[in-house]
């Protein structure tokens, strides 16, 4: 197997940890500790996507998001560390307080475009037609796709998986549990499972699409990188479960409730978690695996702590 080359952008290997919560003791893979300026999983993309971009000579990168987009924020610094200009385009708009993740991404002096909801539907094309203008004023563009979420992106959580089965027996484990925004955590996952012909079920929490997009992205995702990279592991589509109904408040916000989960396991445990994805997914974990015997089965903490900023009064008041 011939790994992509990449940066070294994040401070690896990330610790695991077992944690106590509510009497209970599971497993945390603290992801949230690959570096607080690039932090959470979306450096481990990017070590691989950025390095493609230098081969290239490219002088900007374009990436989409969320005004509170991590992947975005987290793609600001990192082209400022490598000595790259980048332009965001946020779902959001500019009178937007700004905060947390938006606050550094103005912070690096990157270019901004807010997009509404209609356009950001059509944000792929809006990037594409960008890049030929820049192209034609003999401008080098690389455009990465939201949340690094390609097959060159998902290296980062292929070789992740080969991280975690030095630190622990990974055929003792039964599974993983994983927020699933754009899908490239989850896929990669999924392929560096397979590679290692493990018997491991990723448990997607679905954040953002609907369960039969979200679904279809980390299968393409999966059987491309496969494909791709002349890989030859055997994918079983039933290791991919897709946890659905926690984001029905939608992705940009979180409930009262989960907010009050979230604030019990920061007291327990001093382990914060964001609004978008690790809130949400641990709430699937909570539901579906805490105290209920069914297995060993690990929490990937993604990271996204910025985030929470944008949220401090749902954060307050619950």
């Amino acid at each position: 197997m011939k790994i992509p080359p990449k940066l070294g952008l994040a401070n690896l290997p990330t610790p695991i940890q077992e944690i106590s919560f509510r009497g209970k003791k599971f497993l945390v893979k603290r992801d949230d500790l690959t570096g607080m300026e690039l932090s959470g999983n979306k450096v481990r993309k990017l070590e691989y996507i950025l390095a493609q971009a230098k081969k290239e000579k490219a002088e900007i990168v374009f990436t989409c998001g969320g005004e509170q987009s991590n992947h975005a924020r987290a793609t600001a610094i990192a082209a400022s560390k490598i000595g790259m200009k980048c332009k965001l385009f946020l779902w959001g708009n500019s009178k937007t307080e700004v905060d947390g993740n938006l606050f550094l991404d103005k912070l690096t002096g990157c270019e901004i475009s807010f997009l509404n909801r209609v356009e950001y539907l059509s944000v792929n094309e809006i990037m594409f037609e960008e890049r030929k203008k820049l192209l034609k004023k003999g401008k080098k563009v690389y455009v990465i796709p939201e949340g690094g979420s390609t097959t060159l992106g998902i290296w980062g959580y292929i070789t992740f998986v080969q991280e975690l089965n030095k630190q622990i027996d990974l055929k003792k484990i039964d599974g993983i549990v994983t927020a699933a925004g754009s899908g490239g955590t989850a896929a990669g996952l999924i392929l560096g499972s397979s590679l290692l012909k493990l018997d491991l079920k990723i448990f997607a929490v679905n954040v953002l699409y609907s369960e039969s997009v979200i679904k279809n992205k980390i299968i393409q995702l999966v059987e491309a990188g496969n494909l791709d990279y002349q890989l030859g592991a055997k994918i079983y589509e039933d290791n991919m479960v897709i946890l659905d109904g926690y984001s029905k408040e939608g992705y940009k916000n979180i409930s009262k409730e989960k907010v009050k989960l979230v604030k019990s396991f920061f007291r327990q445990t001093g382990i914060l978690l964001d609004p978008a994805y690790t809130g949400k997914a641990f709430a699937a974990f909570n539901d579906n695996f805490l105290g209920k015997n069914i297995g060993k089965v690990i929490f990937l903490h993604t990271g996204g702590l910025f985030g929470i900023f944008g949220k401090r009064k749902e954060y307050l008041i619950a």
